[in-house]
């Protein structure tokens, strides 16, 4: 999530330009872009326990201490929020998960260099003051009143109004990390594919990216707890999108389905204002009763879309949101699944004819049984663990029809290569972590904070 929002632009009455909003999205393939975004739960050294905002072992010291680095500031009153530098940012989730929304990117190689630019940072400022930083998906030992809350006024807006609309939400905010890529369409109907087939596949993402077992120090049942916590946080705004497989779909009906999802906030003049369970539709008519008599502004919209959750979330562009957050590696195998299927002619019509005579049941069922059955999963006779063969089959041939190559010669395949050994395994990291804690570990989840630490 971001910092601070905008407020700017001429009042709008018109829906045409929200709809317009998302359509200026659209650009040539040859400026297609990746980006991609991580989060990652930070923790004390000395007694494993979330880092707060304040103090010398605390968030505001890691965002402080990272400026050195170029880094340029964002304030919300007197509180750095989030840092800003060569079109990428860091920011705060609301348990104080730290994220980095990289820059779009021309190619994998560039995307992974950043990630790998950014840990370094990351590692370097944390051992000064006593800290690290773990990847999975979901936090593995602290219940929910552990976990330190940050100053962001939306968080506040946000904390109060998710228990009211389903009981796990305040956990997706607190306790949850992803790692997600955003990815560009080039016209209305290369929109409309993009959308269907990421909603369509994001349960295979999920399970081959399955790496949140733990909750409150025990195994869960669950291989994604996150996946699953998605699914009892808020009907209104997250989930799998069916209208998306209806005909007619296109920019307007994705703007309708924002229209209708209850509104969070308004920012004007550096504060939030609670509009939570508002509609944006009333906002338009200038009947809003958090500001009665105004209309919204462009960065309204565009504020409003960022308070939408489904598996795949468009704004003016398309995020790609079903996996959990993970180690090193497995970030940029993200975005290198998602571009091989989707950046590649052959691969996209591939991809298309997988799913064609998928039914939205199926794809709803599938969603459901992921964070319980991984790749175990059943699904036409099969299992995950087949269709991700064959959905990485076509990844990387869409990759290595791409030919992009870094200097010493090497294309974008090989940034699927963990992921091919997940489905080679038949395992997703959530089981081995789990047969690891059985054995290995004694039962006890500590030693994950040093494994699976950055």
């Amino acid at each position: 999530m971001s910092g601070p929002p905008r407020t700017a632009g001429p009042p709008i009455t018109d829906e045409r330009d929200l709809v317009a909003y998302i359509a200026e999205g659209a650009k040539p393939p040859s400026a297609w872009r990746v980006g991609t975004e991580h989060e990652k739960f930070g923790f004390r050294l000395d007694d494993l326990r979330p880092i707060p905002y304040a103090g010398p072992a605390g968030v505001r010291a890691m965002l402080e201490g990272l400026m050195r680095f170029d880094w340029e500031p964002v304030y919300e009153g007197e509180n750095v929020i989030a840092l800003a530098h060569a079109g990428q940012a860091i920011t705060l989730e609301p348990g104080g998960q730290f994220e980095l929304s990289g820059a779009p990117l021309a190619t994998l190689h560039e995307t992974c260099d950043e990630v790998n630019e950014h840990l370094r940072q990351v590692k370097a400022v944390a051992s000064e003051i006593g800290v690290g930083f773990l990847g999975l998906g979901f936090q593995p030992k602290w219940r929910r009143e552990d976990i330190p809350l940050m100053p962001k006024g939306r968080y506040d807006i946000m904390r109060a109004y998710m228990p009211k609309r389903g009981g796990l939400g305040l956990d997706m905010m607190l306790r949850t990390c992803t790692v997600q890529a955003n990815l560009d369409f080039g016209d209305e109907a290369d929109f409309v594919r993009k959308m269907r087939i990421g909603l369509a596949l994001q349960p295979v993402a999920t399970a081959l990216f399955a790496d949140s077992p733990f909750v409150e120090g025990r195994p869960s049942g669950f291989l994604s707890y996150r996946s699953h916590v998605w699914t009892d946080t808020d009907p209104d705004r997250s989930g799998m999108l069916p209208f998306v497989f209806e005909p007619g779909m296109g920019y307007e009906r994705y703007a309708a389905y924002a229209l209708d999802v209850p509104m969070y906030f308004v920012y004007r003049e550096g504060r939030y204002i609670d509009a939570s369970g508002q509609s944006f539709r009333d906002f338009l008519a200038g009947r809003l009763p958090a500001l009665p008599g105004e209309h919204p502004r462009i960065t309204d919209w565009e504020n409003h879309l960022t308070t939408l959750f489904p598996e795949v979330r468009a704004k003016r562009y398309i995020e790609m949101r079903g996996a959990d957050g993970g180690p090193w590696r497995r970030l940029c195998a993200l975005p290198a699944l998602w571009v091989g299927l989707l950046y590649d002619p052959v691969a996209l019509d591939a991809a298309a004819e997988m799913i064609r005579d998928w039914t939205v049941a199926e794809i709803e069922a599938l969603r459901v049984a992921v964070p319980s059955y991984g790749l175990a999963a059943p699904f036409r006779g099969r299992t995950v663990r087949a269709l991700a063969r064959e959905v990485l089959a076509i990844a990387r041939g869409g990759l290595a029809r791409r030919n992009v190559r870094n200097e010493a010669g090497d294309d974008e395949t090989h940034f699927l290569d963990s992921l091919d050994a997940i489905v080679t395994a038949g395992r997703t990291p959530a089981d081995a972590l789990i047969e690891t804690y059985e054995t290995r570990w004694g039962g006890s989840v500590d030693p994950v904070f040093a494994e699976c630490a950055y």
